[in-house]
């Protein structure tokens, strides 16, 4: 679990997990349950008290809460600990949805206030398919010119693209040069939309992260106990194939997130996959999975099931 890969050409090494913080924000209406502040402090202690731990966040996770329980302990720690990784992400204006340069940079100003660093490993540009119009990031002097100008200054070593929907990502990932790419819920157990985003990243030495292989948690907790499927109430025609998985894991006995989890980890194209956590004791849990033998017929079994290449945020 030391192996650390570069991202890019930059001297940025991640390890092949990292702990994404969008629950520990309290966001009880898109995860089912609640977050304290003491449950989140003592959630982002876990990963950082580990040599290589990885902390992603963003400006707009929790309306800002998740980076200022994050700053909390920073701050709590005497500053930003050596070795470890700091990946945040510039967001549009959520009330108007205005994405250009100014709000690009207001946002990366607001997270290096909230977190109490002066700069950060990782920088993404996020969520760009929920701008009110694409054009503020895409033109000359747009968003995507200020990301790249905060990197010029030294205030990020790494940036960025991450999102969702295939076409408004691919555009942008064929005309700049980014160091890292960041795809979510789409390269689960049970959907592979991204497939061709990765493919693309690949072919230009980006760096790609997995986040959210859990689906929003239903990969992990199981669709017994939860009831989201990326973000969304799960209806029964999204249920049919976790519940496919969830037969294969119980006649193997093998823990449903440590399926997932090690299904975006055995992928050769994806450099880190990251796990959103809020329990102290989720950093452990996802380290054995991990390391969980699973037979050579899990595998198979799942392959004959295959998976969705449908947008999973379109159910």
């Amino acid at each position: 679990m030391t192996t650390l890969c570069e991202i890019g050409q930059t001297v940025v090494r991640i390890p092949r997990i990292g702990f994404g913080s969008t629950g520990i924000g309290n966001i009880p209406q898109i995860y089912g349950y609640e977050v304290d502040e003491n449950r989140a402090h003592e959630t982002i202690r876990a990963i950082l008290a580990r040599p290589d731990g990885f902390i992603d966040t963003a400006r707009g996770y929790a309306l800002g809460r998740s980076e200022e329980r994050i700053g909390s302990v920073i701050r709590e720690l005497g500053g930003w600990p050596k070795g470890r990784v700091l990946s945040t992400k510039v967001d549009r204006d959520m009330e108007t949805n205005v994405f250009d340069a100014a709000q690009a940079r207001r946002s990366f100003e607001q997270s290096l206030k909230a977190l109490e660093v002066d700069r950060v490993d990782i920088l993404h540009l996020h969520d760009p398919e929920y701008a009110g119009d694409v054009t503020e990031i895409t033109r000359s002097g747009g968003a995507l010119d200020e990301l790249f100008k905060i990197k010029e200054e030294g205030l990020a070593t790494a940036v960025g693209l991450a999102g969702g929907q295939l076409d408004v990502l691919m555009p942008m990932l064929r005309e700049r040069d980014f160091d890292v790419v960041m795809t979510h819920n789409r390269h689960t157990l049970v959907n592979m939309n991204a497939a061709p985003l990765i493919e693309l990243a690949n072919s230009k030495d980006v760096t790609v992260l997995n986040a959210a292989p859990y689906a929003g948690g239903i990969l992990a907790r199981g669709s017994a106990i939860h009831h989201f499927y990326v973000y969304q109430p799960a209806t029964e025609e999204t249920l049919a194939p976790v519940r496919a998985v969830e037969e294969i894991c119980a006649r193997y006995d093998v823990p449903l997130g440590a399926l997932a989890l090690q299904f975006s980890m055995r992928d050769a194209k994806i450099a880190s996959t990251v796990c959103g956590v809020t329990w102290p004791q989720h950093v452990r849990q996802t380290l054995e999975w991990a390391d969980w033998d699973i037979p050579r017929a899990v595998w198979s079994e799942l392959a004959e099931l295959g998976q969705s290449d449908a947008d999973p945020e379109a159910v």
